[in-house]
This record gives structure tokens, sequence and C-alpha cells, in this order.
């Protein structure tokens, strides 16, 4: 009995940890998501006339890269970690 109750005490903590592992996933893709520039940010830009100069439109393309992909790793570790959760359930 006592062997149980410890198995299930084990599981029920893996699950709290998977569970707060999860909502941390899903507050970073809403933070990246909204740090990174809006798809029209560019048009505008071209519309308006252009103020940027070459080297800073392209750090801020490689930045937005980089938050793509962060956003992507987030979402695929938020897929994971709710599959698993489901699964332990």
């Amino acid at each position: 009995m006592n062997l149980i109750g410890k198995v299930d005490f084990n599981m029920s903590a893996l699950t709290t940890v998977l569970i707060i592992l999860q909502l941390l996933s899903a507050a970073a893709i809403i933070i990246v998501v909204l740090v990174q520039s809006g798809k029209s940010a560019g048009l505008s830009g071209a519309i308006a006339g252009g103020s940027d100069t070459f080297l800073s439109r392209n750090k801020n393309k490689s930045r937005d890269a980089k938050l793509a992909r962060a956003t992507k790793w987030f979402g695929v570790a938020f897929m994971v970690l709710t599959l698993v959760i489901g699964i332990i359930q």
C-alpha cells in the first residue's frame, strides 16, 4: 500500500512540474509573439520613404528571425508538454 501511495505522489509531483513548465512555455510564446514586429511594418516603411539604413534593416530581420525560431521552439515544447500531460493523466 505504501508503494502505491508513493507512486501516486511522484506522479502527482511530476504532473505538477509539467503543468508549471507548460504555463511557462505558454507565457514565453505570448511574450515572444508580442515582441515581434508585424508583417506590415516593412510595407509601411517602404511606402513612407524608408528612413532605415541597410545595417538597421538587416539587424531587425535577424532579430525577427531569432524571434520566429524561438516562437517555433516554444510552440513545439508546449505541444509536447500538452501531449505528455494528457498521456500521464
